[in-house]
Formats: structure tokens, sequence, C-alpha cells
């Protein structure tokens, strides 16, 4: 409760905020989330980073 009324701020000073965020600069479009797709482009990059591996060690005739 105490937290709350430090951070009240003056009317003006409100105001002042208020206008801002209704400016729209921070108003970004932004595609869904696709976990899927995440989850197919982090499967992708560690099975290529294991093949390498694999294959430098193959190369190199450590495996």
């Amino acid at each position: 409760m105490m937290e709350n009324e430090h951070n009240k701020l003056y009317p003006e000073d409100q105001a002042k905020v208020d206008a801002f965020l209704k400016q729209g600069y921070n108003n970004v479009e932004r595609k869904p989330y696709r976990p899927l797709k995440l989850l197919g482009i982090l499967l992708i990059m560690v099975s290529t980073i294991s093949v390498g591996a694999l294959l430098l060690a193959w190369i190199s005739g450590i495996h």
C-alpha cells in the first residue's frame, strides 16, 4: 500500500504520460507467435551442428 502512494504522479505528469502513450510510438504491429516454427528452426539448427560435429570427428579419425 505504501509503495502505491509513493509511485503516484501529479495530475499534470500523468496527463503527459497518457498523451505520450496515445501517440502510438510504442504501438507496433507484430506477427502472431508461432511456437512450432521456432521449434522447427531450433531442430534444424541443432541437427546441422550435430551432423557437422560428427562429420568433423569422422574426418579427424576420432570416431
